[in-house]
């Protein structure tokens, strides 16, 4: 009886084994990149439970992983490649006024900037801000300028205009400054207020050692209702699965409070709601306070704590950063020269690094100049001897200027570097400030040769966009927005690197370069299907490349052309006059 018993329940597992290695979705006759080498493709892969089970030939996937519930979808020849993963974005803030802006990302002319900011503000209700919030600059435009501000009192002379230019400059309109009602004696802290010969203010604002007055003012213009901040926050996650992102690391950010302007992502996890995998750090906001800030933080929170229910680390608090301390903000305002940190620098910094090492809280710290790179190292390395870091990941963010010497401390605290393409919009000004760069500028394939971990971002919204192709163009040219050879054309990336920088290599910035970034057997099921083969094309169309499908943890999150049918809904555009609703997001054409 027993030996009966025993068979019996032997046949039980089995058959439980075997159905627990059948596939949830299988994706077959693609041109699939693993990723783990260059130049290996596989047909198909087989997903349960949003892990890859298996890849190999279509015959030998579909025979072995499908049953009769198993979805199966035909990639149609398509080149697929691991879901894309943004290191460093502010896709938390952004989802909190996705809605409220018109952007200008992708359009080809002033004109037509001109045009949308007038069409906009016809069907903005009265007291409503007209917004556009970074993601262009002149070079991308065919008439090679900025538009003047008698052009966009013009346009728009009965509602409030404010346009942010890079880190450096912004455009208040004539009603703007009505409303705000700012005059000549209206000052902010390191920057200015242009007047006329009058004393009339003229509508433009300049940093120069702070952006004060640009964030200040951003801060007074339209929010979002509660509602309407999910809706955005929904539009703009589906935006970044339009072009195959599938994970962003949320660097933090100015204006952006712990927990209150977190808390529509967390709802949104807890509902199962998010669309990519999120790991945020949190920034201290008030200067002076960041020390007592971060010592409730390390003592009330806790990092690593998945917040998304049906996705594995879905929603997870990382660390610390990207500023930690004020007296360290690095202010990267290529309209004017490099500031110097304060003298209190070291002295504001160092507590918080030996409250976070003892903790082993990972941080991030933004950092543009090799000048303030080396002070902050000194800090590291002091705090190092009496707590060694031992591992924790830390690392800084930007480092365009970075030397050889302080990439060679970073690589002895076992240290990364998240980089971003600000360049791309921005080398114009750094030419015009500091003559053309002999090297790369960051030195992203010297880290590499070094073995630092590297990882690929956009710094998106409030100064580039967060298309990433733009920023794989600008790694594989070395080219700028406008098209001028920034980098040495001999230190440019080849296609498979720059792909892997953002994939597994900004995977580590989170801690989980061993579960996503390739597709191969046990990897997260994150993926794209792209509307153009990224690995044949044209360096300069894949600017042009968006996905035809986008997959997180095995669902379907995004399908257009060939996939539409495939297409999850989502809520319609609120409020009825936001910009996204009548012009989307990044614009492909005019």
């Amino acid at each position: 009886m027993m030996k009966q018993l025993f068979i019996i329940l032997l046949f039980f597992f089995g058959l439980l084994a075997q159905s627990q290695e059948k596939a949830d979705l299988i994706l077959y006759n693609g041109k699939i990149a693993t990723m783990q080498k260059s130049g290996e493709f596989v047909q198909a892969l087989a997903i349960k439970d949003g892990i890859i089970l298996e890849t190999g030939t279509s015959k030998s996937i579909l025979e072995t992983y499908k049953t009769a519930a198993t979805k199966v979808i035909d990639a149609k020849g398509k080149t697929v490649i691991p879901g894309l993963n943004d290191s460093h974005i502010h896709v938390i803030r952004e989802g909190l006024n996705y809605n409220s802006e018109l952007r200008w990302d992708g359009v080809k002319t002033l004109k037509r900037a001109m045009e949308m900011l007038k069409e906009q503000a016809a069907r903005t209700p009265p007291g409503v801000w007209i917004k556009v919030i970074g993601g262009w600059n002149e070079y991308g435009f065919e008439e090679k300028r900025q538009p003047t501000i008698e052009e966009i009192n013009a346009a728009v002379p009965d509602k409030p205009v404010f346009i942010t230019y890079l880190y450096g400059k912004a455009f208040l309109n004539k009603k703007g400054i009505e409303v705000l009602g700012y005059t000549k004696d209206t000052h902010y802290e390191g920057s200015v207020l242009e007047q006329d010969k009058n004393g009339n203010l003229t509508g433009l604002m300049f940093a120069k050692e702070t952006p004060k007055a640009i964030y200040t003012t951003l801060g007074l213009t339209t929010k979002l209702t509660p509602e309407e901040r999910i809706n955005s926050s929904l539009q703009f996650n589906r935006e970044l699965n339009r072009f195959g992102l599938t994970s962003v690391i949320d660097a933090a950010g100015g204006s952006q409070n712990f927990p209150s302007d977190y808390a529509t992502s967390m709802d949104l996890a807890k509902q199962g709601k998010l669309n990519l995998r999120i790991s945020y750090y949190l920034f201290a906001q008030q200067k002076g306070k960041e020390l007592q800030d971060y010592e409730k933080w390390v003592a009330e929170t806790v990092i690593n704590k998945n917040d998304n229910l049906l996705t594995a680390n879905g929603y997870t608090e990382e660390g610390a950063g990207e500023n930690i301390v004020a007296s360290a903000a690095d202010f990267e305002n290529f309209l004017e020269p490099r500031i110097v940190l304060s003298d209190e620098m070291e002295k504001d910094l160092e507590p918080i690094i030996r409250l976070l090492v003892k903790n082993r809280w990972p941080f991030r710290l933004h950092a543009t100049y090799g000048e303030s790179i080396d002070r902050m190292l000194n800090v590291f390395e002091k705090v190092n001897k009496e707590i060694p870091f031992n591992g924790l990941r830390w690392f800084f963010d930007h480092a365009e200027t970075i030397t050889p010497q302080e990439l060679e401390r970073v690589k002895a605290l076992n240290g990364g570097i998240a980089v971003q393409f600000r360049m791309y919009f921005q080398g114009e000004l750094y030419e015009k400030m500091y003559g053309a760069p002999k090297t790369q500028l960051p030195p992203i394939k010297k880290m590499l040769e070094m073995g630092i971990p590297v990882g690929m971002g956009t710094d998106a919204t409030r100064i580039s966009t967060y298309n990433p192709w733009m920023a794989l163009h600008w790694l594989i040219t070395g080219k700028t927005l406008g098209g001028m050879q920034f980098w040495p054309k001999e230190q440019i990336l080849d296609k498979f690197t720059a792909l892997q920088l953002y994939s597994s290599g900004s995977a580590w910035f989170s801690g989980e370069e061993k579960e996503k970034g390739k597709l191969i057997k046990g990897m997260y099921a994150d993926m794209s299907i792209l509307s153009e083969d990224y690995f044949t094309v044209s360096t300069d169309k894949v600017r042009n490349i968006e996905s035809d499908l986008t997959i997180v943890n095995g669902k379907v999150v995004y399908g257009a052309r060939d996939f539409k049918a495939l297409d999850p809904e989502i809520a319609p555009v609120i409020p009825d006059w936001s910009p996204v609703k009548y012009f989307g997001g990044y614009t492909k054409k005019l």
